[in-house]
């Protein structure tokens, strides 16, 4: 069965009677601006050009001077309306390096002075790196722009997927760039690293490569997929758990001997200790991620294009909608519903407090849209359970047996 416009969930969702009940929307506070939609790394497991929407073909390479303004203009008015005192811009694509430095400064000085001196804009870059130079280092210093560099961990790890058009590895491009991040007086700028998991990679081995650069973090993330289209060696309905296992590896380890911070492993032992999770990834926290396109069109997070075409789409757009508009879209309020928007399993489920069903593009199925468990289920249950278990022993260890 194909996509059903109209008949997957959440496109049923009555938002109307939500709000009638008594339910409101949770403000935006993050906005990823797609600056630039194309790349410089033709990487084969890419969410934005290799799996089913295939948009970018349509929009336009650069984000215009206009569509900068017009963005920015509508974060300050959602920033000021929703009474935030901070929001986050990330700069995005493609490659947001190859939108140029002066697209930059312009989104990043409009941004700040359209939210207005009582709001806190932090803006932060993630990048290939393939184009961090001096000249880019120095313009981030003066802008106060964090950077997060995609590595998958050493050589052969990396060059696997992370390779240019021609076939030719970047790693060596990308290692350069970050010694130059963390050596010439700029590591301030580093906000860490995203590590695409491959089984084939030895988990120790790609965990170390990423910690000889010393990151403020390490994100390792499941390689998008779904029920119609299933991550490598992930068979939907399986009990194995490669991915847990691989990624259990790495926590033990890890929390033994942090030598870094690893945001997945903090998510859930946060989680697991009564907290609120602030990834997407894992938890039942409210989403707040808005997407807006080079085009300018205002679309749902950017990895639902891992579902079908134009999963993302709300048909809003910054020149004549505010960003509240989105938030009473029936993709969007499901994406704060928590508990309610769970399919039956997951609501039945005992670790759904910490596992939140999973990223939510995992979770798609044609004909149910997005009511199902993640594809990633039995691995999340034996990932979360390891974890609830390691610190489950760690307190009770405890004289006090207080928690750490």
């Amino acid at each position: 069965m194909g996509h059903t416009p109209g008949l997957e969930w959440p496109s049923t969702l009555d938002v109307h009677a939500l709000l009638a009940d008594g339910w409101r929307p949770v403000p935006f506070r993050e906005f990823v601006v797609k600056i630039h939609s194309r790349c410089d790394l033709s990487c084969d497991y890419c969410y934005m050009y290799e799996m089913a929407d295939q948009s970018w073909r349509e929009r336009p390479r650069r984000m215009s001077h206009e569509v900068a303004e017009q963005t920015a203009r509508r974060i300050g008015v959602h920033a000021r309306t929703h009474r935030l005192s901070s929001a986050a811009l990330i700069l995005h694509g493609g490659e947001p390096l190859l939108a140029g430095q002066e697209l930059i400064s312009h989104l990043v000085d409009k941004t700040r002075a359209a939210a207005g001196s009582g709001v806190l804009v932090d803006v932060a870059v993630q990048t290939n790196a393939i184009g961090l130079n001096d000249s880019y280092l120095q313009l981030f210093d003066k802008l106060g722009v964090s950077v997060g560099v995609s590595l998958d961990g050493n050589a052969e790890a990396h060059n696997r997927h992370r390779r240019f058009a021609s076939g030719r590895g970047s790693y060596a491009a990308v290692s350069a760039a970050l010694h130059r991040l963390i050596t010439t007086g700029f590591r301030h700028l580093f906000s860490g690293l995203l590590c695409t998991i491959d089984l084939r990679n030895d988990p120790i081995e790609t965990y170390e490569a990423l910690c000889a650069f010393e990151p403020p973090r390490i994100d390792f993330l499941l390689p998008h997929g779904t029920w119609e289209a299933p991550p490598p060696s992930r068979l939907p309905g399986k009990a194995a758990t490669p991915y847990a296992d691989w990624l259990i590896t790495i926590f033990d380890r890890w929390y033994k001997a942090p030598e870094v911070r690893v945001r997945l492993f903090e998510e859930i032992t946060h989680l697991i200790l009564g907290g609120a999770s602030s990834t997407e990834s894992v938890g039942l926290s409210p989403s707040t991620i808005v997407v807006i396109e080079t085009d300018g069109a205002i679309e749902q997070v950017d990895t639902l294009k891992a579902a079908y075409q134009g999963a993302a789409l709300t048909g809003l757009h910054v020149s004549h909608d505010q960003f509240d508009a989105a938030l009473r879209m029936p993709g969007v309020a499901a994406r704060q519903l928590g508990v309610r928007a769970l399919a039956s399993e997951c609501r039945a489920c005992h670790i759904q407090q910490v596992c939140g069903g999973g990223q939510y593009a995992h979770r798609y199925r044609a004909g149910t849209g997005f009511a199902n468990p993640s594809v990633y289920c039995p691995d999340l249950m034996r990932l979360i359970g390891h974890i609830h278990q390691t610190v489950k022993n760690s307190i009770e260890a405890r004289p006090d047996r207080s928690l750490p």
